[in-house]
């Protein structure tokens, strides 16, 4: 496959991860949606990489996976707080500021 090939897969993840930040209201399609736009990164740095022939690409794409597993970890904590605290997980639960 070529380099178009891959960076076009790239941007269509990209893209599709895009949408689901944007239209999604539940917060755990959108770490979900976080995660696909991340794994697209991932795809562009390392086909750029592998078409140089220099692998910094490929680590930029190994730490930011090493960094996604730490927001999800850190997301889905905050998640379960939330739930016990409100019973939802909908955006819209967040609107409401209370003291």
């Amino acid at each position: 496959m070529s380099l178009n090939a891959y960076l076009i897969l790239s941007a269509v993840l990209f893209c599709i991860g895009l949408v689901g930040v944007i239209r999604r209201k539940n917060l755990l399609m959108l770490f979900f949606a976080t995660e696909i736009m991340l794994n697209a990164v991932n795809i562009g740095l390392a086909a750029v990489s592998h078409f140089h022939q220099d692998l910094t690409g490929q680590m930029f794409a190994f730490f930011i996976v090493a960094i996604a597993a730490s927001e999800v970890a850190i997301g889905l904590g905050l998640l379960i707080l939330w739930y016990k605290k409100k019973n939802s997980i909908n955006l819209d639960t967040l609107q409401s500021m209370e003291g």
